[in-house]
């Protein structure tokens, strides 16, 4: 139960504040620019990313047994790696979006036009499922006729594959292939352009300097802990000697942890967003005072 409670509050977290992300970006004439656009569908793939996964194990933890479909296994293990995927392509797509911001202002508005917007996250969507639809179609193809218990919170890859019923080396081959052009692709562009943006601002003077960095703090906070847990993830996997129990907590932790800190960290760095944030609430605030007072007085 104390797990329960706690992944619980994370997911109430976690849809509470994306959704007030998605309400402000589309409703607040000010928060407009291609940024917000790009957080904006940074957002709704956080909360589709841990529905796939979290609600299935908050069941789990108050059930005795906690079974799920041979499809709904399948679907949940392809859209948790393709939302995975894609999160990271947008990230990818946010840093090239500073990037024109930071070293080519005059330009900014003409090159990120809204046409350019929607074809960046079209390729987001499109990267992330070239990335990750042969190696769950391939193993979806496989027979099993043996074991039909998954050895961690929901169905992921390589605990599915350890059910298979015939030689996997060739999807583990491929799997890993498409997993390590996922990742580099995406991180050795993000390098890229704050590599670019650096030396950009390197020729800028204190003030412009200060700004610069100001508009690109959030996002680069956000990919620094994703790619650092990531990271952790996987090295603690091979080195340390962990058991089954202790790489559940870990991989839920890792899961449910970008989504989690992405409107944190937007909304205390980024002051256009907290002030419309702020806004929204206010205008709440009254017609929830004023439903609570026509309720005492009818009582």
């Amino acid at each position: 139960m104390i797990l329960f409670v706690i992944l619980l509050l994370g997911y109430i977290i976690i849809l509470g504040g994306n959704s007030m992300i998605i309400f402000v970006a589309s409703t607040d004439p000010k928060l407009n620019s291609p940024m917000y656009f790009f957080l904006y569908h940074l957002s709704f793939v956080d909360i589709v990313y841990t529905t796939s996964t979290i609600p299935k194990m908050l069941s789990g933890f108050v059930r005795d047994v906690n079974t799920i479909s041979v499809s709904g296994c399948f679907l949940q293990m392809h859209f948790f790696i393709q939302l995975g995927v894609t999160a990271y392509a947008i990230l990818t797509v946010m840093a090239y979006d500073r990037y024109v911001a930071i070293c080519n202002p005059l330009r900014y508005t003409a090159v990120m036009t809204r046409p350019v917007q929607l074809l960046l996250i079209a390729g987001a969507w499109g990267f992330a499922l070239f990335c990750t639809l042969p190696a769950t179609a391939m193993t979806w193809k496989k027979p099993y006729c043996g074991p039909n218990v998954v050895r961690n919170g929901w169905c992921d890859l390589s605990s599915v594959r350890r059910l298979v019923c015939a030689d996997t080396s060739v999807d583990n081959i491929v799997s890993v292939s498409f997993a390590i052009l996922a990742l580099l692709t995406t991180g050795v562009l993000i390098l890229a352009s704050y590599i670019l943006i650096g030396v950009s601002m390197s020729r800028m003077g204190v003030a412009q300097r200060l700004k610069a960095f100001g508009t690109c703090a959030a996002h680069l906070t956000v990919v620094s802990i994703s790619y650092g847990s990531a990271s952790f993830v996987y090295i603690s996997y091979r080195v340390g000697n962990f058991s089954p129990e202790e790489r559940i907590v870990v991989s839920v932790l890792f899961s449910a942890l970008t989504p989690f800190i992405n409107p944190i960290i937007y909304s205390l760095r980024n002051k256009e967003l907290r002030q419309s944030i702020r806004k929204t609430l206010s205008r709440f605030s009254p017609a929830a005072v004023g439903t609570i007072k026509d309720v005492i007085t009818v009582s």
